[in-house]
């Protein structure tokens, strides 16, 4: 659980407080172009500057190493450019407000999962809907919410506490109800299931506690509390995606076939494996630069030369 800020260092509190301002200022100044520029704009800062400097290049071929050995050098230079470009895109599409959520709201909405939770939701039963650091998650929420999809979002706050503030009310401008990962969080999102409401959890993340399953053929330690809220609850379990399309501004909603109720590692393992199948297919969209892999415990495994 990330510190408050009463409980850091004063050099802690300065960092955050410096690194706050200036994400801030860039953001700030990006919301001053047309929004069809401003994407592009922070995209290319993020690639170009901001991920060069940051060392992100690095872990981006350590990840790519690990999970896709065999992809060509041209491609591997390729994605260390186009990944970061995907999440600066993402990044200033949550901080640009109603421009983001009237285009998310004209995204296509495909795959089998729509049909599902159109039924779940005239039944009122809950429904969980399931994603990755993919493409533009929050065009998913943005766009079914405009649908008329009653969507909760559970979320996990910041370690620097001042940026914090900044985006949580930024995503709160997407759509309410949020839950923030923790007890209270975790007791309302109950209650928000228990009334028939859908919620969207991002289970992508190394999770301390959680179980060594598969994802790209190595050990990846994954929470499951996703599946077995599902289970507890009778919650439709459906991976979603926002998939960003080529002009690089709209999207495509993908809802792919809900998970079966089994057991929650079984349930988890088939998440992974569906979000594994979309990253093959869009690899520029997955946030190759987060720690998806690193061990705990003896859990997981790292790249050998990541020393980070």
């Amino acid at each position: 659980m990330p510190a408050e800020k009463f409980n850091l260092s004063f050099r802690a509190r300065a960092t955050y407080y410096l690194t706050s301002l200036f994400l801030k200022g860039l953001i700030g100044t990006a919301r001053l172009l047309p929004y069809t520029w401003r994407i592009p704009a922070m995209g290319w800062v993020a690639a170009h500057v901001l991920a060069p400097l940051a060392g992100f290049d690095k872990r981006v071929r350590d990840n790519l190493k690990l999970a896709l050995p065999d992809l060509p050098e041209k491609q591997v230079k390729s994605l260390c450019r186009a990944v970061p470009d995907s999440a600066g895109r993402y990044l200033m599409e949550v901080f640009s407000g109603r421009p983001f959520i009237e285009r998310a709201r004209k995204a296509t909405v495909t795959g089998p999962g729509y049909a599902a939770l159109q039924e779940a939701h005239t039944a009122k039963r809950p429904v969980i809907m399931v994603t990755g650091h993919f493409g533009s998650y929050d065009a998913a929420r943005a766009c079914l919410i405009g649908r008329g999809f009653n969507m909760g979002v559970l979320y996990r706050r910041m370690a620097n506490p001042y940026y914090n503030d900044y985006y949580v009310r930024a995503m709160s401008t997407i759509g309410l109800p949020m839950f923030e990962q923790g007890r209270r969080g975790m007791m309302e999102m109950v209650r928000h299931l228990k009334d028939g409401g859908i919620i969207a959890i991002v289970a992508d993340l190394h999770a301390h506690g959680g179980k060594e399953l598969q994802f790209f053929g190595q050990p990846a330690v994954t929470s499951i509390v996703t599946a077995e809220l599902a289970l507890k609850y009778d919650a439709v379990l459906i991976p979603a995606y926002g998939v960003r399309q080529p002009n690089g501004l709209d999207f495509e909603v993908v809802l792919n076939t809900p998970i079966p109720h089994s057991d929650p590692e079984t349930m988890m393992q088939a998440v992974n494996d569906d979000l594994e199948e979309m990253v093959r297919q869009h690899p520029d969209q997955w946030f190759w630069i987060h720690r998806r892999w690193k061990p705990w415990y003896g859990l997981g495994v790292q790249p050998a030369s990541d020393d980070t």
